[in-house]
């Protein structure tokens, strides 16, 4: 059974955020500019032309519309209310989306991140209340002073083309050789807490230990406090974190009914996941996983273990899965609730039920081919977009009305 499709209460549900942010309104007031910012949506780009090759689908017809060329890998998208929207690239750079057209000139002002491999600008998304508060968030790879590197995450203001008064929110707490499994994904659950991941940095068995920053979900307040009812606080473990046990997790979206997050993460060779992480949980990497190592030869004889949480789904052979967002809104009926799970490896998006019980009930890929695709969102506007690294785009997926 899908979720209701049901737009409004689903949008005010998923925005009526607890008095636990340091700069957070009342429900109610939240509420009432919730109601006036849907009757308000921005429009971001020009009304779609004419379609283009048309794509059946098991529930609609679409097509994929180009919105923006010129990028270098696009990793981040965030949408701002005035029609306006941010992109982060992994070389470094942070670019603004003006009136449909990408301005050239990289924002100024922003972090400088160690760019090596799979490291460098990685995600960026807006407070709640960015309206009001102004605050953006940026998460990328930093260099510490022994040469090694960690994942960081900062907030700062956008003052015309340059972002200004920077605050460090969150840094890893060991910097470690190699390039790779940085994590890096924001998201503000419906509680109103602030969620943020890293990887295992390559380095897999500090998934398992809670002293260190690998291999975890973090859960702060806004400004970067440890909210007290966190799983660690006051015990062994690192107060931040919120789960842990996670190889890579590229994906993290927030359920438009239930406000929790749900995240996917890279396996080796097979066992990508898809989680609905809960608050002190063990995923269990590397101590069980549905994957083996690159070449061939066993991580663990073990798929489950007491204590270790199952995935709600997880792909075998490895797809590579990145971004990943709820579709919400009335342009998609039949898809509404759904998971839309991008995948860099297979170049595809897979379209993923599940039931009013978080249970995994089917999955559809979609544009199989199209490209390594990094990152999906929901625009506010109610289109699925998602950006194309092997192109270097923005696109949207457009509806056709049979």
């Amino acid at each position: 059974m899908k979720l209701q499709k049901i737009f409004l209460p689903i949008l005010l549900f998923t925005f009526s955020f607890a008095a636990c942010s340091s700069e957070s309104q009342s429900a109610e007031q939240q509420t009432a500019d919730m109601a006036e910012d849907t009757m308000q949506t921005a429009q971001y780009f020009a009304e779609p032309g004419e379609p283009g090759e048309v794509i059946e689908t098991e529930e609609h017809n679409i097509y994929v519309e180009t919105v923006v060329e010129g990028l270098g890998v696009p990793w981040g998208v965030a949408f701002l209310p005035d029609g306006n929207l941010l992109i982060t690239e992994r070389d470094g750079t942070v670019r603004i989306v003006e009136n449909g057209t990408l301005r050239e000139e990289p924002l100024a002002g922003a972090p400088e991140p160690a760019v090596q491999n799979q490291g460098g600008m990685l995600d960026i998304a807006l407070h709640p209340n960015y309206e009001e508060n102004g605050w953006i968030y940026l998460s990328y790879s930093k260099e510490g002073p022994n040469g090694g590197i960690t994942t960081a995450l900062e907030r700062m203001k956008l003052d015309g083309y340059e972002f200004v008064d920077r605050e460090e929110i969150y840094i890893g707490n060991e910097f470690t050789g190699g390039g790779r499994h940085f994590g890096g994904r924001i998201a503000f659950g419906g509680d109103g807490y602030l969620y943020f991941t890293i990887g295992d940095r390559g380095q897999r068995e500090k998934a398992q230990n809670t002293s260190l920053s690998h291999g975890s979900v973090f859960r702060l307040n806004d400004e970067g406090s440890i909210p007290e009812d966190n799983p660690f606080v006051g015990e062994n473990g690192l107060d931040e974190i919120y789960s842990y046990g996670h190889r890579n997790i590229q994906g993290m979206g927030v359920h438009p009914e239930t406000g929790e997050i749900w995240t996917n993460e890279h396996g080796a060779r097979g066992g990508d996941e898809l989680n609905n992480p809960q608050m002190g949980n063990n995923y269990g990497w590397p101590e069980i996983t549905h994957g083996v190592n690159y070449d061939g030869s066993p991580i663990t004889p073990d798929t489950a273990k007491a204590g270790m949480e199952q995935p709600v789904m997880h792909w075998t052979p490895s797809i590579a899965p990145s971004g990943l967002a709820f579709v919400t809104g009335d342009r998609y009926p039949n898809w509404t609730g759904d998971i839309m799970n991008g995948a860099l490896k297979f170049q595809l998006i897979a379209r993923i039920e599940i039931d009013e019980d978080g249970n995994f009930v089917h999955e559809e890929r979609i544009l199989e081919g199209i490209g390594r695709i990094r990152e999906v969102e929901m625009g506010p506007d109610g289109y699925i977009y998602f950006t194309n690294e092997s192109e270097g785009t923005l696109n949207r997926i457009i509806p056709v009305e049979s």
